[in-house]
């Protein structure tokens, strides 16, 4: 038999396979805390709209996972998506190793880890390769994608 919190999991993974970030919010407690090597920490909504955000501008998207296992208190999964990445139309497979923590049936910590400076070679082309492993370069990885998110949550919904 499933374990609830794999369930939930599977759950997640569908629903982003669908891209239906409703359905992906619904797994996260009100004060989940999500982090990963572009976006840094976020905490509660500003989590939910990341989700909300990258569903609503995917472009030529695919997702795959695997390997989701859990037990009462923590969890985890393999999962590859597959995008283009808008900025500078490149195509990119980022393989992702997630980590979960659970409280109350949702959602409470999910750590997203993955290797920056692979994901830059892919979405930055010979700029990321060169480039993509120096502090400066990641850390302006990470302002842009703050940047987006702070305009995404700024702008009336759709």
């Amino acid at each position: 038999m499933t374990h609830p919190n794999a369930e939930l999991i599977q759950r997640f993974y569908d629903a982003f396979q669908r891209r239906d970030a409703i359905a992906m919010v619904a797994c996260y407690a009100d004060d989940v805390v999500f982090s990963d090597p572009v976006f840094g920490e976020l905490r509660g909504e500003a989590a939910r709209d990341m989700w909300r955000m990258l569903v609503q501008r995917a472009q030529a998207f695919s997702l795959t996972f695997a390997d989701v296992d859990a037990n009462d208190q923590t969890g985890r999964a393999q999962w590859i998506a597959r995008y283009l990445f808008s900025q500078t139309g490149r195509t990119v497979e980022n393989r992702i190793e997630a980590r979960f923590a659970f409280r109350d049936g949702r959602i409470v910590q999910h750590r997203d880890s993955f290797d920056l400076w692979r994901w830059a070679r892919q979405a930055l082309g010979p700029k990321g390769a060169l480039l993509g492993w120096t502090p400066f370069v990641q850390r302006a990885i990470r302002a842009q994608a703050r940047r987006s998110l702070d305009a995404y949550r700024a702008s009336p919904p759709l």
